[in-house]
C-alpha cells in the first residue's frame, strides 16, 4: 500500500473504534470533511454530535424537571437545568449552559425528539444564533432518542430511588453530585472507561 493509503486505512479503523465506543445511533455522511473532519473534532475535545431531551423526576413535593444535552462521543452529560415545570425557556436555558461551557464545532449536530420545546420558533432561533444544525427523532420512534432516554434511566436507577429527594433543593442537589459523579468518575459498563477519558483511551490504543 501507499502511505497515503495507510493513512486512509488508520482513519478509517479509528472512525470505526469511536463508533463502537459510543454506540452512536446517527448514520455520519461524509460531507464538509466527512469522518477525518468527525475525528479531529471528537478528538480535539470540542463538541460535534449531541442529543438532548427533558425528564420528570419524582420527589416528595410533586416533580421536578430535568433538560440535558449529552455528548454522543464520550457519553458525558454537556449541560443541564432543573425546573419546577416543563417550558421552552428550560431547554433554551441548558443550550446557553453548553455553549458558554464546551467549545464548539461549526457543524455542530443537537439531536432531539419531537417534543414542544424542541418544535418552537424559538428553539429554531437559538440554534441558528450558535450555529447548531437541529435533528429531530422520527415520529413515534422512541428508539431515535435512546441515548437520551439512557441517561435519565441511569440516574433514576442508581440514584433517585437511593436517596428519595423530598424537596427541590434537595433533588437538584442530589442531582448535580450525581452528574458530576458520572461524568468524571463512574465507569461505563459498555465501554469500561471513565466519559471523559475516552477519548485519551481510544487514542493511546489506537496509535
Amino acid at each position: 500500500y501507499s502511505a497515503g493509503t495507510s493513512v486512509e486505512l488508520h482513519i478509517d479503523n479509528l472512525f470505526l473504534e469511536v463508533i463502537f465506543w459510543t454506540g452512536c445511533p446517527f448514520k455520519l455522511k461524509p460531507e464538509g470533511g466527512g469522518c477525518v473532519s468527525f475525528l479531529l473534532d471528537i478528538l480535539s475535545g470540542v463538541l460535534a454530535n449531541t442529543i438532548s431531551d427533558t425528564s420528570y423526576i419524582p420527589i416528595t413535593q410533586g416533580t421536578l424537571c430535568l433538560s440535558v444535552i449529552r455528548d454522543l462521543f464520550d457519553l458525558s452529560i454537556v449541560a443541564y437545568k432543573t425546573s419546577t415545570r416543563q417550558s421552552i425557556k428550560l431547554v433554551l436555558d441548558t443550550i446557553r449552559t453548553a455553549i458558554e461551557k464546551e467549545e464548539v464545532t461549526a457543524e455542530l449536530l443537537l439531536h432531539s425528539d419531537q417534543g414542544f420545546q424542541y418544535a418552537s420558533q424559538s428553539y429554531f432561533a437559538l440554534t441558528t444564533q450558535y450555529g447548531i444544525t437541529p435533528s429531530m427523532s422520527r415520529r413515534a420512534n422512541p428508539y431515535d432518542n435512546a441515548m437520551a432516554e439512557n441517561f435519565f434511566s441511569i440516574l433514576k436507577s442508581e440514584c433517585i430511588p437511593l436517596f428519595k429527594p423530598e424537596t427541590i433543593r434537595e433533588a437538584q442537589t442530589l442531582i448535580d453530585g450525581f452528574i458530576t459523579f458520572y461524568t468524571h468518575e463512574r465507569i461505563q459498563l459498555n465501554t469500561k472507561a471513565i466519559p471523559h477519558r475516552k477519548a485519551d483511551t481510544i487514542l493511546s490504543d489506537m496509535i
